[in-house]
């Protein structure tokens, strides 16, 4: 349990204020909306005449990413067409767009088309000067996204949430360098799912993003990473795996989801959704790995899967030195204030 620190208001004036500067603008917004737009264009030229689609998931439509984020865009179709094309389609569009790199008179500069075959495989460009990451059939992201926005909704608090994701990611990112699944760092999706935790834990005591960060890093250092999965609803034992069941002697109690029905209710639709568009995960063993996040959605999906080891000890450091800095900034700052 994080110990209460009080920040003062000019630093949760500060911090408000930096994360206006980074969090998206309108002009971002813009300029990747009209990215993805043109990039969907190309999709459905490359497979007509069927019936293929393309929609955004991940931070852009949430509007959670980085001054240099990525745009992620997943490919759509029917199940039949789907079944045709599975083993094809980043082959055949990596031509269709490389064609318009080489045309000369489109409207955005492409460059660096690759096809990354891995777990999920990726067709990555840059559009723009802009990463665009192309998957296929993904239907979990736009369920996790939908689940997240309306998290987020029901959260309230002027996003709150939202704003929350922003700062956490910045100092992963910018600070601490701790976050790319692509680097064996942690994923974008796991640490949404660890500041949502934060909100269900700490929910009594946060007035402000800059309280969601300090509870983050106390939280995640201390955490016994090495013997728990961390779930939604509390640490699960390792030893007990696939079982989903919480230590009760370490579950958080008063919880945001025990307290407000309504992201319980959330929680169960999206997690019954979920279960019905990846039923592929069906029966698939979660894989224990050194760090290890149950996904809120789907439980047997491991989304710490991606940090390797020698990454998860800088990140261990980076939580407490971060954590440490925090306290030791609002303890200084206190001791600054005029005493009346």
């Amino acid at each position: 349990m994080a110990s209460p620190v009080d920040f003062n208001d000019a630093s949760r004036q500060a911090i408000n204020k930096l994360i206006q500067t980074i969090k998206p603008s309108k002009e971002s917004v813009e300029r990747r909306y009209g990215v993805q737009e043109y990039v969907r264009k190309i999709i459905a030229r490359c497979f007509a005449p069927e019936q293929v689609n393309a929609y955004m998931f991940g931070s852009v439509p949430l509007r959670t990413y980085l001054p240099d984020g990525d745009i992620d865009l997943s490919v759509f179709c029917s199940q039949e067409v789907a079944q045709s094309m599975r083993d094809t389609w980043a082959l055949k569009l990596q031509t269709v767009i490389e064609q318009e790199q080489a045309a000369g008179n489109a409207p955005y500069r492409i460059g660096d088309v690759t096809v990354i075959n891995a777990e999920v495989k990726l067709l990555k460009c840059l559009v723009d000067n802009i990463v665009v990451d192309i998957s296929f059939n993904q239907m979990g992201g736009l369920v996790t996204l939908n689940f997240l926005e309306e998290i987020n909704s029901l959260i309230g608090n002027s996003n709150i949430f939202k704003r929350s994701i922003i700062l956490v990611k910045a100092w992963c990112y910018y600070e601490s360098r701790l976050l790319g699944a692509h680097h064996g760092l942690i994923s974008t999706y796991a640490l949404e799912t660890l500041v949502l935790y934060v909100f269900n834990k700490y929910h009594g005591s946060i007035d402000s993003p800059l309280a969601v960060l300090y509870n983050f890093l106390v939280e995640f250092s201390s955490f016994d990473w090495d013997h728990y999965c961390l779930s939604l609803l509390g640490p699960v034992p390792l030893k007990d795996l696939p079982s989903a069941h919480v230590d009760m002697a370490l579950a958080p109690s008063d919880t945001l989801l025990q307290c407000d029905s309504r992201l319980a209710d959330s929680l169960a639709r999206f997690k019954s959704e979920m279960a019905s568009c990846r039923a592929d995960m069906k029966g698939r063993a979660f894989v224990i790995r050194c760090l290890n996040i149950m996904d809120p959605l789907l439980p047997n999906n491991n989304l710490g899967r991606s940090v390797v080891r020698s990454s998860f000890a800088r990140i261990r450091r980076a939580f407490g030195h971060g954590a440490a800095l925090l306290r030791g900034i609002a303890s200084k700052v206190r001791g600054l204030e005029p005493h009346c």
